[in-house]
């Protein structure tokens, strides 16, 4: 099993049965939605006032460019927008940030409040941002973030981006230099006194409610002058909302 080295930032203090370090299910997660949020520092422009953490959501996606063997988290941003301009000037160093992604599968009822919980599925990546200058490391980057948002669009739509696209277009890499993921997928779990609580046990519905993304039949945008749905974009509805409802219905039942 190839895992993360956790350090004090990684490391679980809680629910350590919920937690892994495990590259291949944190990648997992990554990849299974594109809108991740990055937090990041930046000093206030008035040195008098709190410096409070900054979360922004932005579309990512993990890949293993050629330059590089391990593989980098990529995000797509506005080149004019403050964390690309402040990542462009922390040099090879990088911008330290902190990149999350959380899934939602399903609402856990137990006899109590206290112990309602969610399933869920959580990755918290730490690592250091910086700006993509290479042409051609860039344009990689911009096929994959638009195959993550959608497999297969990048070679059905029009390409390449122009140069005006590109120079509005900020791409930044995050190298990981560690990581954990948190999962729960099982049923509620009650105080053992609720649970030979006769009277609770017949009043209190308990179970999980399954929490699942759907996605839709696609809707023809108003110029759209394509007849029928594009066999890609079909199958992909159908196999990401089968994905996502079959794993949401394991971890109501697990």
């Amino acid at each position: 099993m190839s895992a993360y080295a956790p350090d004090e930032r990684s490391k679980a203090k809680r629910y350590a049965k919920n937690v892994t370090y495990d590259k291949d299910e944190i990648q997992s997660i990554l990849a299974a939605q594109p809108l991740l949020h990055v937090a990041f520092n930046a000093a206030p422009s008035d040195p008098s006032t709190p410096q409070f953490p900054t979360i922004l959501p932005m579309l990512g996606a993990l890949g293993t460019h050629a330059s590089d063997p391990e593989p980098h988290i990529y995000l797509h941003g506005s080149s004019v927008a403050r964390l690309s301009r402040l990542t462009s000037n922390t040099g090879p160093t990088g911008l330290p940030v902190c990149v999350s992604s959380t899934i939602l599968d399903g609402y856990v009822l137990a006899l109590s409040p206290y112990n309602h919980s969610c399933n869920y599925r959580s990755a918290v990546i730490f690592g250091h941002a910086t700006f993509v200058t290479d042409a051609d490391e860039a344009l990689w980057a911009m096929e994959l973030l638009t195959n993550q948002v959608t497999p297969s669009r990048w070679a059905n739509s029009r390409t390449p981006p122009t140069r005006a696209e590109m120079t509005a277009t900020a791409i930044l890499k995050v190298r990981i230099e560690t990581a954990s993921a948190k999962r729960r997928a099982r049923g509620p779990e009650s105080d053992r006194k609720d649970a030979k609580d006769a009277e609770t046990v017949a009043r209190v519905w308990t179970g999980v409610v399954p929490v699942y993304q759907v996605l839709g039949e696609p809707v023809e945008a108003p110029d759209n002058a394509v007849k029928e749905v594009p066999g890609y974009v079909q199958q992909w509805t159908e196999s990401e909302s089968r994905k996502a409802r079959e794993i949401a219905l394991e971890g109501a039942t697990g």
